[in-house]
């Protein structure tokens, strides 16, 4: 398959176009000025050295070479062939807590955006594993199917914010639920759920489900995020207020790390809480590379090869032909053709 990385840049070859109308109506005018002014001949002998050819010659050359940088500047690209591979790894479900409460910045720079750096480095660190996510609030949704793609999971990761679920609140039971469902019936593999949360749990059932999790041979590992003394959650207005109850008093939102520690153990998996350092996510990739691996087979693109080489080397002696070439013609050519003028005159 053929393609360009930067498609972009052949808008520019727009401007070839008006460069090629404004140069040949130019040659135009200045065909009309000649007639003017005498014989279009009689002016080419008085002035033997004038090339006619070579200016054009030179202004197509250039012109071409403009064109080859265009595509060029492209990126031309060849690949994406389909291709199954066998990779050994384990499958992980991400359950990313996206509720309002996870905006407060009591982790810099604030809940939500440590937990993404987290998930961000925790793909980094994988090779031939499967990752899925899930987000949730008041009710929980597949972000992205599990898949090997990571460049895709990193696409949707970015894009995660609390206006993606409008059903606020932080129900942790029905992210574990539909995290179970998640994985594919592969077995002999070691299957993960990791929730990422501050453990406020508006809804009953998370430390049942997790326990659920551990009997279907699933780990569920926790990671707690925020402070145990408690941080105010910044209003949605951006007016640099905070958050309000009906009675008009800030709402302060604390780590529940009673809870997250519950749900780990049900789970049959670890609590870790998370501080402004990476000690947790280090932590987790342990347990990670502990679980069973076994040999997954995955569909995957093989990646685009660049292309330039021929084009750049095509421009490259276009360039140098268009620099070899004079305005006016080759004196040893013009002498000839004077001479043969002159033989014709004698005999005439």
């Amino acid at each position: 398959m053929f393609r360009f990385a930067n498609p972009e840049y052949l808008n520019l070859l727009i401007l070839l176009l008006f460069l090629a109308v404004v140069y040949i109506y130019s040659n135009i005018k200045r065909s009309r000025k000649l007639n003017i002014y005498g014989d279009p001949e009689l002016i080419t002998q008085l002035m033997p050295e004038m090339s006619v050819a070579r200016p054009k010659i030179k202004f197509w050359t250039m012109f071409l070479s403009i064109a080859l940088i265009c595509f060029l500047l492209a990126r031309p690209q060849f690949g994406s062939r389909q291709e199954t591979v066998v990779r050994s790894g384990v499958e992980t479900i991400i359950a990313l807590d996206v509720s309002n409460s996870m905006l407060a910045d009591d982790v810099a720079p604030n809940r939500l955006e440590k937990s993404k750096r987290i998930v961000s480095n925790l793909v980094d660190q994988f090779k031939d594993d499967k990752l899925g996510l899930v987000i949730f609030a008041g009710e929980a949704y597949v972000q992205l199917p599990i898949t090997s793609d990571f460049v895709s999971a990193k696409i949707f990761l970015s894009s995660i914010s609390p206006n993606l679920i409008s059903r606020q609140g932080t129900n942790i039971k029905d992210a574990l639920d539909l995290s179970m469902k998640s994985f594919t019936p592969n077995e002999g593999m070691g299957k993960a759920i990791i929730l990422i949360t501050d453990g406020e749990n508006h809804e009953g059932g998370a430390v049942e489900s997790a326990k659920k999790a551990a009997e279907n041979g699933f780990k569920v590992y926790v990671l707690g995020i925020g402070s145990h003394s408690g941080s105010p959650i910044p209003a949605s207005d951006n007016s640099g207020g905070f958050r309000k109850d009906k009675s008009g008093n800030v709402i302060v939102t604390r780590l529940n790390e009673k809870m997250c520690q519950e749900i780990a153990v049900a789970g049959n998996g670890s609590y870790f809480y998370v501080d402004n350092s990476n000690s947790a996510e280090k932590a987790l990739q342990k347990e990670i590379d502990k679980l069973a691996k076994k040999d997954i087979e995955s569909t995957v693109y093989t990646e685009f090869d660049e292309q330039f080489q021929v084009i750049a080397w095509a421009t490259l002696i276009l360039l140098v032909i268009e620099m070899l070439i004079s305005n006016s013609r080759n004196p040893i050519l013009s002498r000839i053709k004077l001479f043969r003028l002159n033989n014709l005159s004698g005999k005439e």
